[in-house]
């Protein structure tokens, strides 16, 4: 046996070879101790049967054996038993023979009924063949006997000291009759009784008294009880059987209390190990977990939890003290310093997840190739790896995103042969024969290829008699897009104010030529400020407000108004500063003294939307990135050579993807900017073609914006009229201001890398001349702020910085709308778009790209606030901003000293 889970039994036939007998899956190799019963029957007869108990259970018989001892006389013969040399990983505590009694008798030895369990499978086949490959294992096999036989029979006193004495030794043997003369009934002798078992005469021999204390038996022969069965150590504790008694181990880890040994069952019931839990957690979990977080004791155990209120960070950076621009006492800045809350939470370019645990992002998108050990939504393994799809869009829910599944519903047809890509249809129906099956069309019976269906409600605009949904039939409707349930129409020109380009001017074809939503009827293009908002509609005329943000809706804008909620305390002057700008209260409640409203406290434009995810905190009417709404702008409009852009919006208006090898274009969101940070993924999901792709930002209309570019191989344009036009390969940020607007000369001009008359600037260009690669994610981060002209423009791959326009000042646009660029290039996606109204840093970016921009120091001069800081100590973060200076027509000079 030994540690194997098989008993072998071997014997040496007549012919002199040896034969054996197997029993396989036997449960002995376990480590624990076991009563074994091998009984023999027939032995001398025709037949013989050998059965295995363990346990008093059988677990093994075999029958109709070959006659292994027909050749014993019936006379009196000696049997012979033989015991190697025990191994010292064997044990055997008792071994017991027993000839002739019947199968119950030897049961009594052990204390149990035995019972047959469930017929085994007999073993049947060569056993010679069977014992050749386990030769060399002969002297273990021989010494696993005594594991077997546990027992001696009680009543044959003649065998007791004879195989008490086996039990300590070596290879040996021993010999005796089957058949014994009568004897004298015994005394006690010294041997007659187990060690320490008083032994009493008695007229029919002698009699031997109770076992020891944790042993069982009848005083002759004594075996140890496992008082383990009986659980006295506590739950985990390993228990340590001994002969006699029994010792539980320490207590587990996190736990506190004695080991305790003792001897018997009584003793084991009545006296279990007792193990307390340890408070790790005393004393604020000093030790345990880092300073100022929360530990959280459990039963054997602890975690430690997030940073106690008023901390920030984690149990690997620690927890310091959570800086505050708004608290006074936690501001970090000096008085003589612009304080600015930093975001928390993001990791690094290229890199995806909670912030605390990032993951590797190889497609830039926001999602971690692989799965990550936190909970946020950007811990999720990316289902299209390399291919940037922000919204994560998986129709057949199979667990790979539709950006990159050949059949993105599961219907059994490729996408490029599917009528509807997103919805199941094997049969392909399509009743009006435009590209969109029966199952996707949202106009099943009239051809319209655009989908389009503007108030969202499942029924294209060419079949919606309601297009906006606003209870108006379209015939009746006089804005059948926007939703106008008054129809006010001020000019009566039959169009709805809602929708007219020109609500004040009678212009009912609503034509706009260059495309920046003022009708031609009344656009004068006069623009003073420069802004995009010409001084008939600005209501600031004067002051860069590009965003037009008017709080308190007086047709004043916050740039120029000085209470921009109108309740009464002046945005920054005396009785001032409002601690609430954007929201009225009068009062001016502070209960934290924080110089931050109650009202207004941690949302401080009250647009529902908290400021640390706010995209623009200060402005209500911008709170999260959205691109579902847009403008679509040809530049080409009378070139035939290519079709238009076919614009595609997803992961609700954060990604755009561009589907077609088209002329110039552009789709600009209609949210206007005053400074801002802008950034997103870019990447060309095709080999084919090598054309432009980019983004816009500064868009006043479609003469007015600026553009960059990037352009994969070097190309001269197909069309030389109106002149020749060559690309060069790489990055170009360009200032568009077109004298002819959308046309042939404004693509020939965008087109080509330099400068053209009256069209574009070249403002800067990569100087690596390297175009984008074929499927590879580019992440790039734009800061704008017109106030100074500051732009800066970078690019990574990765996680590493590829190029970088540094900074270039240029006014030519003072704010404007975003948006994105494409020219003959097909598969363009635009992922994880973000954008950011950011005013609060152009003083900080003028400081740092002074020197930079004039290769030298630099001064300022600005007509507001004599002090030598910017900002006065008493403001709070929401007024460090442009904010400080609207009300004098501020001019920024930057002048070399």
């Amino acid at each position: 046996m030994g540690r194997m889970s098989k008993v072998v039994l071997r014997y040496l036939k007549s012919n002199g070879r040896l034969n054996s007998v197997i029993f396989s899956n036997i449960q002995l190799a376990d480590g624990k101790p076991h009563a074994v019963i091998l009984w023999l029957s027939g032995l001398q007869q025709g037949l013989s049967t050998i059965e295995l108990y363990l346990d008093c259970l059988q677990v093994g018989a075999i029958e109709d054996l070959p006659k292994p001892f027909s050749m014993l006389s019936q006379k009196l013969v000696t049997v012979e038993l033989r015991i190697f040399q025990e191994k010292p990983q064997d044990t055997l505590d008792e071994l017991k023979l027993v000839t002739g009694g019947t199968l119950a008798e030897v049961g009594n030895l052990q204390d149990c009924f035995l019972q047959q369990i469930e017929p085994v499978p007999q073993y049947t086949g060569d056993y010679s063949r069977q014992l050749m490959g386990q030769m060399m294992q002969m002297n273990q096999i021989l010494a696993d006997v005594k594991d077997l036989l546990r027992q001696q029979v009680k009543e044959t006193t003649f065998l007791r000291n004879t195989i008490a004495e086996c039990q300590a030794c070596g290879l040996g043997t021993v010999s005796f009759p089957t058949q014994l003369p009568r004897r004298p009934k015994p005394k006690c002798e010294v041997n007659s009784c187990f060690r320490g078992v008083r032994c009493v005469e008695t007229a029919e021999g002698f009699q031997c008294g109770p076992c020891p204390e944790g042993l069982t038996g009848n005083g002759i022969t004594c075996s140890d009880i496992d008082e383990c069965r009986y659980n006295p150590c506590f739950p985990g504790v390993r228990c340590v059987n001994t002969a006699p008694g029994f010792q539980c181990e320490t207590c587990p880890p996190g736990y506190t209390g004695q080991t305790i040994q003792g001897i018997g069952i009584s003793y084991a019931k009545s006296n279990k190990q007792v193990c307390l839990d340890i408070d790790e957690c005393q004393n604020g979990g000093l030790g345990v977990c880092v300073p100022n977080s929360h530990c959280i004791n459990t039963l054997g155990s602890y975690h430690c939890g997030q940073c106690k209120p008023g901390y920030t960070g984690d149990q690997i950076r620690g927890c310091q003290a959570e800086r505050s621009c708004r608290n006074r006492a936690l501001n970090p800045c000096s008085i003589h310093a612009r304080c600015i809350e930093e975001r928390r939470g993001e990791c690094g370019i290229g890199w995806a997840g909670d912030g605390y645990i990032c993951g590797k992002d190889v497609d830039i998108d926001g999602y971690p190739n692989e799965e990550l050990s936190c909970t946020a939504e950007n811990c999720r393994k990316d289902n299209c790896r390399f291919v940037p799809n922000s919204g994560q869009e998986d129709a057949d829910g199979d667990g790979v995103g539709d950006a990159c599944d050949d059949d993105a519903d599961g219907d059994g047809i490729p996408n490029e042969q599917d009528n509807c890509v997103l919805a199941p249809n094997v049969n392909q129906r399509n009743s009006d024969q435009d590209i969109f099956g029966d199952a996707c069309d949202n106009c099943r019976n009239i051809l319209n290829n655009d989908q389009r269906d503007t108030d969202g409600d499942g029924k294209g605009d060419a079949c919606d008699d309601d297009m906006d949904g606003d209870g108006i039939k379209n015939l009746l409707d006089n804005c059948q897009r926007i939703p106008n349930e008054d129809q006010e129409d001020t000019d009566n020109d039959g169009v709805g104010d809602a929708c007219d380009s020109c609500p004040t001017v009678s212009n009912p074809n609503q034509s706009d030529v260059d495309n920046d939503l003022v009708g031609d009827s009344c656009d004068t293009n006069q623009d003073s400020d420069g802004d995009g908002h010409q001084d008939s509609t600005d209501n600031c005329p004067a002051v860069i407000n590009s965003s037009q943000l008017d709080t308190d809706k007086d047709g004043l804008g916050d740039e120029c108004d000085e209470d921009d909620d109108n309740d009464g305390i002046p945005d920054l002057l005396p009785p001032g500063p409002d601690n609430c700008r954007l929201v009225p209260n009068p009062g001016q409640e502070d209960d934290n003294g924080d110089g931050v409203g109650d009202v207004c406290e941690s949302d401080f434009d009250q647009d529902t939307v908290i400021d640390r995810i706010d995209v623009c905190p200060e402005n209500a009417e911008i709170t999260l990135t959205d691109f579902r709404a847009y403008q679509t702008v040809v530049l080409d409009p009378e070139g035939d050579a290519q079709i238009d852009p076919n614009w595609v919006v997803l992961n609700q208006g954060m990604e755009i993807v561009q589907t077609m090898n088209s002329d110039p274009g552009l789709a600009v969101g209609y949210t206007a900017f005053n400074g801002v940070d802008f950034e997103g993924t870019f990447h060309v999901n095709t080999v084919t073609d090598d054309d432009y792709a980019g983004f816009i930002f500064g868009y006043q209309d479609s003469s007015s914006f600026y553009v960059v570019m990037w352009k994969q191989t070097e190309q001269t344009y197909w069309q030389a009229t109106p002149f020749r036009a060559v690309a060069e390969p790489g990055i170009q940020l360009k200032a568009v201001k077109s004298k002819t607007g959308p046309g042939e000369h404004l693509r020939n001009s965008l087109w080509h890398t330099g400068d053209t008359s009256d069209q574009v600037r070249l403002l800067w260009k990569d100087p690596r001349n390297v175009g984008w690669k074929d499927k590879v994610s580019y992440r790039w981060f734009l800061q704008h702020r017109p106030q100074i002209g500051y732009i800066r423009a970078r690019f990574y791959e990765g996680s590493d910085l590829v190029a970088d326009s540094g900074v270039t000042i240029d006014t030519t646009m003072r704010g404007g709308r975003l948006g994105v660029f494409c020219f003959s290039q097909e598969n363009i996606i635009w992922s994880n778009l973000k954008y950011r109204c950011n005013d609060k840093m152009f003083w900080d970016l003028a400081k740092a790209d002074c020197k930079q921009h004039f290769k030298q120091n630099c001064s300022y001069s600005y007509d507001i606030d004599p002090s030598p800081a910017p900002f006065a100590k008493s403001q709070t973060p929401s007024q460090r901003t442009s904010k400080n200076f609207k009300r004098s027509n501020l001019v920024l000079g930057i002048f070399k000293k």
